[in-house]
């Protein structure tokens, strides 16, 4: 199974998202983050990920979420530690893969994120942590989902 990051940067009730602009959900809002290389933590990918992709530097960061993603049609499986992140530094740019931008955390683009967004966000914006599953029909459809808050959530 894959082992990715997605961080998402918070600051006065505004939730800063990118626009991807390439590769895997092209067209989507989401957060940033991708996958560890060789050697590398975590939390080491997803600094680096946040930083490649928006120019910013995490100051520090606390893991929210741990969710399973099994893609029927490709069979590809994916875990992705969630991160949520209120100390940061540095200029916000746009790179080639993401266009960064604030929303108010009421008003989420939903309709334009992955589908399983709006099952687990609410959990992680009400600063809860959580565990998830979704299995995919395909990049729309989710066939199978469950979403559990936890106490506590281990790296491995």
């Amino acid at each position: 199974m894959k082992k990715l990051t997605l961080c998402f940067l918070k600051e006065n009730n505004k939730l800063l998202l990118g626009m991807k602009k390439r590769g895997f959900g092209a067209g989507r809002w989401n957060g940033f983050g991708g996958k560890l290389e060789d050697g590398e933590s975590i939390v080491e990918a997803a600094k680096r990920e946040t930083r490649e992709e928006c120019g910013l530097e995490v100051i520090d960061l606390d893991l929210r979420g741990r969710m399973e993603f099994n893609f029927i049609t490709t069979g590809e499986r994916l875990e992705v530690f969630v991160f949520l992140i209120t100390r940061f530094s540095g200029k916000l740019v746009e790179t080639e893969e993401m266009k960064p931008c604030w929303f108010e955390q009421t008003n989420l683009p939903l309709d334009e994120m992955w589908p399983d967004d709006r099952f687990w966000l609410p959990l992680f914006l009400a600063d809860k942590k959580f565990r998830a599953e979704f299995t995919f029909g395909d990049e729309e459809r989710i066939v199978e989902q469950n979403i559990v808050a936890v106490d506590d959530i281990a790296y491995e």
